[in-house]
């Protein structure tokens, strides 16, 4: 049997003579200059931008604390068209309130049709006490110009990982991808069947009913539940979104779980799901958000006495910069706090787009947002984003744009 050739059988007196056929080729090419740019860097670029610069078109008020923003292309910025997206993706905006740098990821509520018409749009609900969210809520308006990163996300569909139905549990504002999600299946951008359990307190809480109901009628792929916990009425799922009442509407074959809503949706969901049996790669959760009260959280090292403000030493680059901040604050909010644009997307210790490396000093990761790839953990970086300060650190971060 005939040896494989490898490296230690390549003539060598042989390959130099190559050279002259080498030179004959070169001397034989096209003078033609090697373009500049190729097509798929092109391609690349639109769908995959960095920065997306947008003007609000219109703005639809649910009520007091929830508002549907349209964005538009600023081509006086350069931007002229939308990068195409999957259902379920996010965009992050870009934000300065009173001198704080912020990011803030929102699930897009349009279609993916849409933003090839010129469309996005993002569905906000007022977090009591957040920053962003009532900055935004009580300031933008139309005409007002936002700067958002391109399509983002893992809360995606994929045939070969997902079953062909889908039991959508979404609790409050959770509601925006899978109202992405529904539009894109009547549209026929994505295949599969649906079946939302959508929890509100009450009807006159629910969002884009009125557009479930025609997309309802308009795909036999989809179906919406309305569960109202403060509510009895007619029509209407009453109480909590349980593993008894997926198991209600789910189909005998495999199914996936697609869950998005609040943290305590979250806790309690994961509990009753356990009982369903099912295989983890059948369940699937969206961003939980950003980490507060750190010290309520069952794996915070209790037995050792952490100081309330504690010195951050960041280093952008070759810049350096000393702050106080919070130990009640993750590193990342602190450096925002401060001015500081710290590179972040997600903020749930997922993207990994901020990931940086402690230099000294002691952090506390929370188990429940650990999605550390396997090399951070071996060579010490963290998520800022979830990480907490436990004594002075000295952190170095990449640069932010």
């Amino acid at each position: 049997m005939a040896k494989k050739p490898n490296l230690k059988s390549v003539n060598r007196l042989r390959f130099l003579h190559n050279n002259d056929e080498r030179k004959a080729r070169i001397e034989a090419a096209s003078e033609t200059p090697l373009p500049m740019e190729f097509p798929v860097n092109a391609l690349s670029r639109t769908l995959h931008p960095d920065r997306q610069f947008v003007t609000i078109s219109q703005i639809k008020t649910w009520d007091g604390n929830c508002k549907s923003f349209t964005f538009v292309p600023d081509p006086s910025r350069g931007t002229t068209q939308l990068a195409f997206f999957k259902a379920g993706s996010y965009l992050s905006v870009f934000l300065e309130v009173n001198g704080a740098k912020l990011t803030r990821p929102y699930s897009i509520s349009s279609s993916p049709q849409e933003a090839l018409e010129g469309k996005y749009t993002l569905t906000i609900k007022r977090v009591p006490g957040g920053i962003a969210s009532n900055y935004m809520l009580d300031n933008w308006k139309v005409g007002d110009k936002v700067t958002i990163t391109g399509p983002l996300g893992e809360f995606v569909y994929l045939p070969v990982r997902d079953g062909s139905t889908v039991i959508g549990v979404a609790g409050g504002s959770g509601i925006t991808p899978f109202h992405s999600f529904a539009k894109a299946i009547a549209d026929g951008d994505e295949d599969f069947n649906l079946i939302l359990l959508y929890g509100s307190r009450t009807e006159k809480d629910i969002l884009f009913k009125d557009d479930f109901d025609a997309l309802e009628k308009q795909s036999e792929k989809i179906k919406v539940v309305h569960v109202l916990s403060d509510e009895t009425k007619e029509g209407f799922e009453h109480g909590f979104i349980t593993a008894e009442l997926i198991r209600k509407y789910a189909p005998e074959r495999d199914y996936s779980i697609f869950l998005c809503g609040p943290a305590g949706m979250y806790r309690f969901l994961d509990q009753q799901i356990e009982t369903l049996h099912l295989e983890p790669k059948w369940v699937r959760h969206e961003l939980q958000g950003e980490l507060h009260a750190p010290k309520t959280l069952t794996d915070y090292p209790k037995d050792r006495s952490v100081p309330s403000l504690v010195r951050i030493t960041v280093r952008i680059c070759d810049e350096e910069k000393t702050i106080i901040a919070s130990t009640e604050n993750t590193i990342l909010q602190s450096l925002e706090k401060n001015g500081i644009a710290a590179p972040a997307h997600c903020r749930s210790g997922e993207c990994g787009w901020c990931h940086s490396l402690p230099m000294s000093g002691e952090v506390y990761c929370p188990k429940q947002m650990e999605h550390r790839r396997e090399a951070d953990l071996a060579f010490g970086y963290v998520h800022p984003c979830c990480t907490f300060p436990l004594t002075d650190i000295q952190i170095e971060v990449p640069y932010a744009k």
